[in-house]
């Protein structure tokens, strides 16, 4: 139990010891590029979208209309604090889908960097930038199956009477930490041409210590332009963890 809450600690604690690598001109330019678009996704859904509830709510609720009571009021502002964390999870949905795509060449970048600087070796790229985009575009697009062909699911339990919605938000966070420790350690793995069932078998072989370190990327893609900013700090600890924890299958 001790051994365990400690592995989970450790990895929880990655994210966030590893903001030394900005240190390097080329990590510190290809996080740039890569959270300047993630924050421009992130931004154009919330604000379009939750200004179209705001509009929506006050004419529902009876908000928008020339002398509004406090009845009025009420409905309004629940509407839009209930829109709020709902948009916040549906931003975060569209942030892990548009948002890893658009940026997987540039994350391929910085794993491959931070990569060398751990084995103290030049990482020999026999690929080239537009292959080396193809396949992480390609490893994003499974992984997103994989992630939907699960959560879905959870989803549509959360609407069983009772049980439901308990079971569904356990299994649905325990499931999205990990799927975030795929992720994001994903990139040496995705290199080494593993296939999607090779890559989970990897990150179970340590589960705690992935669970810890996808815990803390779940809570950090969360929050609002924190989680674009962020977001190559996430690739470089994924990668530094992969490496230094000795993951294999």
């Amino acid at each position: 139990m001790k051994n365990a809450l400690n592995d989970f600690l450790t990895g929880f604690k990655y994210p966030f010891k590893s903001f030394g690598y900005f240190r390097v001109p080329r990590i510190l330019y290809m996080s740039i590029i890569p959270a300047l678009i993630n924050i421009f996704i992130y931004a154009a859904i919330f604000i379009f979208t939750y200004r179209y509830i705001i509009s929506l709510s006050g004419t529902l609720s009876g908000f928008n209309q020339p002398d509004p009571g406090f009845f009025n009021y009420l409905i309004h502002i629940s509407i839009l604090v209930l829109s709020f964390f709902l948009l916040l999870f549906i931003s975060y949905l569209a942030f892990v889908i548009f948002g890893g795509i658009i940026s997987a060449p540039f994350n391929e970048q910085i794993s491959i960097k931070v990569e060398e600087m751990i084995k103290g070796q030049k990482f020999v790229n026999q690929n080239g930038f537009w292959k080396d985009a193809w396949l992480s575009i390609k490893a994003e697009v499974v992984k997103l199956a994989f992630y939907f062909a699960v959560i879905i699911p959870l989803f549509i339990i959360g609407f069983f009477p009772v049980v439901g919605a308990p079971v569904s938000t356990i299994f649905g966070f325990i499931f999205s930490a990990f799927y975030n420790a795929l992720d994001f350690m994903d990139y040496p793995m995705t290199r080494d041409l593993f296939p999607l069932f090779k890559k989970i078998k990897v990150v179970k072989s340590k589960f705690m210590l992935s669970f810890g370190f996808g815990t803390a990327a779940f809570l950090i893609l969360f929050l609002p332009v924190v989680n674009a900013l962020l977001k190559p700090v996430l690739v470089i600890s994924g990668t530094a963890i992969f490496f230094e924890k000795n993951f294999k299958v």
